[in-house]
């Protein structure tokens, strides 16, 4: 288990800090003569999923802008632990990069041993896109808001319940970090993937889910759920009526979901700078965001510093959820 308060070694604060001020260089003059054979990004989860798209997104933009294709690899297993320590152990040439999830680089490390170090392993290049929970509840449950739903519970020790994709997912761990601070305590139900817990909460199985915005907004907007709160710091353009966990009493509260390019740590500062000079104008471009927005993400396309900013936060966070579910992988 890492200690809660990380810090990104030397090498790699020289580099995020020499990257974020060449922010004006073009990705074409930063660094002559690289890249100078293809790139692969390595995608923890199988093709088809949320991150395996933001990958190819980015990679079909890199390699218009790099001049050399970008591929995807998918190498999947143990949450995505796999494909990081593949990365991690790959040649610091910045011709292997990680599209990195919540999961391997905050969750998983703090639930049991893996032979990586998030901060140590990895620099962090760009934030591509995010997205935020959604408090999903079966019709019937009495609770109309999030206060009255801390009340049902404390009335109701340990007798709701709530579904997730699996012990230890993003969705198991929003939700316990809410408990936490929250101070009540629900049965967790574990399922093999969303599409189970969704449908289960659907038919009335299973009374509330935090899952993904995409994973809940047809239901909510078809009628067979309701949403109780999201998880963002502000309300969202696809359900303004709903409100933040956050303005109902629980100040502070703001989970996101995304997904971050990462190289090898000893990766030489140039090439870096190449990296992050390529992805980052694809924010400012209306049609690459618009895929996005279809996927219910935003894109953000962030400087290296603000991407380690976030994941030092991240581990504290998602620490205080990892403990208080008591989640493991040992």
């Amino acid at each position: 288990m890492f200690p809660a308060s990380r810090k990104l070694p030397a090498a790699a604060v020289v580099a995020v800090l020499a990257v974020s001020s060449a922010a004006g260089l073009s990705a074409s003059c930063a660094y002559a003569g690289w890249p100078d054979k293809p790139i692969r990004i390595v995608v923890p989860f199988p093709a088809g999923g949320s991150t395996d798209s933001v990958a190819r997104l980015s990679a079909e933009w890199m390699a218009r802008v790099l001049a050399q294709p970008v591929t995807v690899e998918n190498r999947t297993g143990a949450s995505g632990t796999i494909a990081a320590e593949f990365v991690a152990q790959s040649p610091p040439d910045g011709h292997t990069l990680f599209m990195a999830s919540l999961a391997q680089m905050s969750i998983v490390p703090q639930m049991g041993k893996v032979r990586y170090d998030p901060f140590k392993s990895f620099v962090p290049i760009s934030v591509i896109s995010t997205s935020f929970f959604a408090l999903g509840v079966h019709p019937s449950l009495p609770a109309k808001n999030i206060p009255q739903l801390v009340a049902l519970a404390k009335a109701n020790p340990d007798k709701l319940s709530y579904g997730s994709s699996g012990t230890g997912s993003a969705a198991h761990l929003t939700m316990a970090l809410f408990l936490s601070r929250a101070g009540v305590k629900m049965t967790h139900v574990p399922y093999k993937g969303v599409a189970p817990a969704i449908a289960d909460l659907v038919g009335g199985h299973v009374p509330m889910v935090f899952g993904s915005v995409s994973e809940v907004l047809r239901f909510y907007k078809g009628g067979k759920l309701r949403v109780l709160g999201v998880s963002s710091d502000r309300r969202l353009a696809q359900m303004p009526e709903v409100p933040t966990v956050a303005e109902q009493g629980f100040p502070g509260y703001r989970v996101i979901t995304w997904n971050g390019l990462v190289a090898p740590a000893a990766v030489p500062r140039e090439v870096l700078s190449v990296l992050v000079n390529a992805i980052r104008p694809a924010c400012k471009d209306a049609g690459f965001t618009a895929k996005f927005e279809a996927m219910d993400a935003d894109a953000w396309c962030s400087t290296p510093a603000e991407f380690a900013d976030m994941l030092r936060a991240d581990w504290t966070k998602w620490g205080e959820a990892v403990k208080f579910s008591g989640a493991t992988t040992d």
